[in-house]
Formats: C-alpha cells, structure tokens, sequence
C-alpha cells in the first residue's frame, strides 16, 4: 500500500535525478549536505550532497519520539532518571539529574525541545520490552518509513553510529508531521511549567522558532563534533510549505545563515552572503575539524 510518506519520497526521489541530470544555478551554503523539499508535490528545491550518509547527532530524537508515542504508553507515568541515563559516550553533563522522576510526556517535551539527552535516554529505557526492544522498533520504523540510509544504535545521537542522509531525514520530517504531539512541542520557542512547586521553562534549541518572520511547524536541531552542526525543520514561507534538511555547518552562524536563505529561497528572494547583524550578535562557534572547511555550493532546482 502507497502511503502519503512513500508517494512523497517517491516523488522527491524523482525530482533528485532530473536535479542532477541538468545544470542548475549555484548558491554558496555552509552545510556539507541539504536537501529542500515542497511538501505537497515533493518537488526538490534545493539539494546538496543528499545522498550522503553521515553522522545525524539529536535529529535522532525525532525517530525516537516517534517510536515512543507509537508505543502508546500513558504519558502521565512517572520515569525516575538513572545512572544508566548518563552520558558514557561523549561525558557531556547537561541533562536532567539522577534520581529526578518526570512524566513522560515531560521527558518527550524535554528530549525534542531542550534535546535532553538523559530523557530521551529513559524514554527508551522505559518502552515495552527495554531498550533493545526499543531499538528493535526504531529499527522497524525506519523500515516502514522507507528509510534505506538510516540506521539507530541508541536513542539520543551521541553515538556516530546514528547515520543517515538528508534524503532520509527528509522523510523522517514527512512522517513526524503527523504527530501532533511532535508539531506542538517544537514549533514553541518555550514551554513554561511546574515541576511540584518549582516553576520551569523550557526553551527550543532552534531559535529562530518564534522570532518575526519565521512560521517553524516543526523543528530539531543537532549537533556533535562528528555530525557538525544540523537542523530539520517543516517551514511555511510566502505560503508555501517546505521540508528542510541542513547537515553539517561549521557553526552555529552557518547553520542560521543557510536556514534564512532557504526561506529567502522559496519566497522567490536572492541569497544573502552574511546573516544580517541583527541575527549574528553572538560570535560564531566553530566546531574542532581535523582540516580547513571550506563553503561549498547547493544546486537550485
């Protein structure tokens, strides 16, 4: 049976090869890997190393809060962070503490909209079976979904085994789209709310969801040294409905610089070589690379 998600993979597939069979325009772009996609007739915009499989760092959350709202589990449950949650693989520290206990439908907000990677650690930990069986049904969603480039060792993308290629991610977006859920967490720039007495707020790691002139439906971003820095995001611009994928920028400015064209791209305006100053006030955050980087281009459709 042909689902909406195989018709637009199908679809988009099928625009890549015209898109490489003829020559296109060039714009300078500093993720290594990009892929634009017209949701409604899985047109390819823009495209850019699509095929490559890389490291996909936090985008992983995506898949995994998938497979956990698959299972159907109460999210009213309350999951006790544990010392198996922690970091063994990079030691990063940030991440709700041992011996916390949340909801799960709080850790499901944590995991997509801070990327904590503790709760999404627990998340897993805590769907039926345990976390092999979790990652059993990871497996199988990307299966389902199609996804022949993507492969899931663990829930959080800290481990470079989380692979996958733009063309993929893409489908990934296509699919977490329909979950409310997923929409609703990260397409807010916060969530504010009360941990017993003590009052919390949340904030999405995308910060451009939010912000005047941008209408982000859904969101995640990513980053490790292996996968560079990374955001998915489902966008409107000039009412037209995108799927975006951008893989591997040097910094977080890159990053921000290639979103804002891509926008600027689809509502018919030219590319601007530099984020304006009002967007780049914090100094750009290079990532450690064995090597020089330098800007390469992204082929228009």
């Amino acid at each position: 049976m042909t689902t909406p998600i195989t018709l637009l993979r199908t679809l988009m597939l099928a625009t890549l090869t015209l898109v490489s069979q003829r020559a296109l325009a060039d714009v300078s772009f500093n993720s290594s890997r990009a892929l634009v996609v017209d949701e409604a007739t899985g047109q390819v915009l823009l495209e850019k190393n699509s095929q490559d499989v890389a490291p996909m760092a936090s985008l992983t959350k995506l898949l995994t809060a998938m497979v956990v709202l698959d299972a159907r589990q109460s999210p009213e449950e309350l999951i006790t962070i544990e010392t198996s949650d922690l970091d063994t693989l990079k030691n990063t520290r940030s991440g709700v503490p041992v011996g916390k206990s949340f909801s799960r439908g709080s850790l499901i907000e944590r995991a997509l909209l801070t990327s904590d990677n503790h709760a999404a650690s627990s998340l897993a930990r805590h769907y039926p079976g345990g976390l092999s069986a979790f990652l059993e049904a990871a497996r199988l969603k990307t299966e389902s979904l199609g996804l022949t480039s993507t492969t899931i060792v663990e829930p959080t993308g800290l481990s470079p085994e989380n692979r996958s290629s733009a063309a993929d991610l893409v489908a990934v977006l296509a699919a977490a789209s329909a979950y409310p859920d997923i929409a609703r967490i990260t397409s807010q720039a916060q969530i504010r709310g009360r941990d017993g007495a003590q009052a919390y707020t949340l904030r999405n790691t995308n910060h451009l969801v939010g912000k005047k002139g941008w209408e982000i439906l859904l969101s995640k971003t990513g980053f490790t040294n292996e996968a560079g820095r990374c955001v998915a995001m489902r966008l409107r611009s000039a009412g037209r409905t995108v799927l975006v994928v951008l893989l591997d920028a040097a910094a977080s400015t890159g990053r921000t610089l290639d979103a804002l064209n891509v926008s600027r791209i689809v509502a018919g305006e030219t590319a601007l070589p530099r984020l304006p100053q009002a967007m780049s006030s914090a100094p750009a955050k290079r990532v450690a690379r064995a090597g020089a980087r330098k800007k390469a281009t992204v082929r228009i459709a």
